[in-house]
């Protein structure tokens, strides 16, 4: 079956004044057409795969942690193998101790840890020396001013800290 769009149209024949039919001169247009060549980069054979369904996310990162597992499993079992044939200490490969996307033994970050605000969660580059609040900029340093210290005790609790106010 030929692609779409690249039926070529018979030229029509015109009778002349002389009864004869002479074939119509195709326009510019159609001389310069590429309608009706190969096209090379289109596979003839090809037909679409009707029974393949997309997968989300989801699905796609849980086979992708259960194909993990069973490669894990399968070469935890052929070191036991190893181990009852050799009978000797097996030292793990560099292969077994590298980190994937979807691993939780990666490595700790080697960034600085970032502070937040304890007032409004943004970034914050200062620290209040009385109470220990961090702070985003000068407007809450004013409000931290004037909070109580049971309030600061509360704020450093929320965020974790043994609330120490001077």
């Amino acid at each position: 079956m030929p692609p779409k769009g690249s039926t070529r149209k018979k030229p029509s024949a015109v009778p002349s004044a002389e009864g004869s039919a002479t074939p119509q001169v195709p326009s510019l247009a159609e001389q310069l057409s590429y309608l009706h060549l190969a096209r090379p980069f289109k596979n003839p054979n090809y037909t679409k795969n009707t029974n393949r369904r997309t997968k989300n996310l989801k699905t796609v990162l849980g086979q992708e942690r259960e194909r993990e597992r069973q490669e894990r499993e399968r070469r935890r079992g052929e070191k036991e193998q190893e181990m009852e044939v050799d009978g000797e200490a097996h030292e793990p490969t560099a292969e077994e101790d590298l980190p994937s996307y979807l691993s939780i033994e990666a490595p700790p970050s080697v960034l600085p840890q970032k502070h937040y605000c304890d007032i409004t969660g943004l970034e914050a580059p200062y620290t209040d020396p009385v109470t220990g609040l961090r702070y985003h900029d000068k407007s809450i340093y004013e409000l931290i001013k004037g909070l109580t210290t049971s309030a600061a005790k509360d704020y450093l609790s929320a965020r974790g800290v043994n609330p120490i106010v001077k």
